[in-house]
């Protein structure tokens, strides 16, 4: 179905590309009674044409209607076709030439440029994988131990003990269990098949929405709101917008060291909302900046709690979705301290 469509646009391309060679070949004609320009409107638009499809068929193609064109309007006798003609052939022949050759061009380019594609993916994944089996192998490595002491240890330890070492296994997994659900949905994004399915989101509802989940995974942090007061809706899935929100405000709780302030704040721009989440922490080292959304950054970040790594993960996760949704994702440092990590979306109108 897809490439049904990508045919059919590059078909609509091809005619609107001959019909303005052709028409501004009868505009030139009347305005300067000559025709010498016009195998070489025909042979730019061959070029165009064969630039901007896949393969050689529309260029071979368009250059064939082309010598129809010429032969027909614009070779004597007029409005008639004479195709044995030496003119007809050696346009013919010319445009043939420039449209396979443009064709073998641009196919070898594509193909070249799809190849350095598919190897920085592929780097992208190593890189990726290599920063998920470093992220999961501490959780996991807390679990194993905390389980192994209360089996082991059972009967001498004293309640409160097995308590905390069951809350830790907790915690532990139910970071394991957001880190498996950033993984998926990065996975379910980038399958060609999958559509984000939009649809209008209240902007209040949304943040109230957020703030719920955050509490209950750092109630020890406080978010400043800042959100406007007009009603506002969002085109989005809006569970994955949530899960951005929710990954750029954890990580700033395990990686914005020395922090005491954290605060969520949305504002329009003509068409687009747009969210930043600022922190008085530590900042971003400034080498970490251009990689920080690629999947790796956080490998070489060393978290607040000394246990969670996930930095990258999540920031890629955010990256994708945001992506997915035709919007922006930055991050930059605060001059004053602390970095802002920001988003825009598109929006509907916005009613009072």
């Amino acid at each position: 179905m897809q490439k049904y469509k990508e045919k059919v646009r590059e078909g609509f391309f091809v005619l609107i590309i001959l019909l303005i060679a052709f028409f501004l070949n009868l505009f030139l004609v009347e305005l300067f009674q000559t025709r010498t320009l016009i195998p070489m409107i025909f042979v730019l638009g061959i070029f165009i044409i064969s630039l901007n499809t896949q393969g050689y068929f529309w260029g071979i193609a368009s250059s064939l209607i082309s010598v129809l064109a010429v032969n027909y309007a614009f070779t004597y006798p007029y409005y008639a076709f004479d195709l044995i003609t030496p003119e007809c052939v050696s346009s013919a022949v010319v445009m043939l030439i420039v449209a396979i050759m443009t064709g073998a061009l641009t196919t070898q380019l594509k193909q070249q440029e799809k190849l350095k594609s598919e190897s920085q993916m592929e780097r992208m994944r190593a890189n990726l994988l290599r920063a998920v089996s470093h992220d999961l192998r501490t959780p996991l490595t807390s679990i194993y131990g905390a389980s192994s002491a209360i089996i082991d240890n059972y009967d001498f330890l004293e309640d409160d003990q097995k308590l905390k070492l069951l809350g830790d296994i907790q915690k532990d997994s139910e970071w394991l269990t957001r880190m498996v659900e950033n993984l998926l949905s990065v996975t379910r994004i980038n399958t060609e098949d999958v559509r984000i399915a939009k649809s209008p989101t209240v902007l209040e509802e949304l943040i109230d929405a957020v703030l719920v989940k955050f509490r209950k995974h750092c109630p020890e942090h406080d978010v400043t709101v800042t959100i406007p007061e007009d009603f506002i809706t969002i085109p989005m899935d809006a569970m994955l917008i949530e899960q951005v929100l929710i990954n750029i405000l954890e990580n700033a709780v395990y990686h914005a060291k020395g922090m005491t302030e954290l605060s969520l704040t949305v504002h329009t721009e003509n068409d687009m909302a747009i969210f930043e989440i600022t922190d008085n922490g530590q900042g971003i080292p400034n080498e970490k900046l251009p990689t920080l959304f690629v999947g790796y950054a956080g490998a070489g970040l060393t978290p607040t709690d000394g246990t969670r790594r996930n930095m990258g993960i999540g920031l890629s996760v955010c990256s994708t979705i945001i992506s997915a949704h035709n919007g922006n994702i930055w991050a930059r440092n605060r001059k004053e301290g602390g970095a802002v990590f920001g988003f825009s979306l598109k929006m509907e109108d916005t009613y009072e």
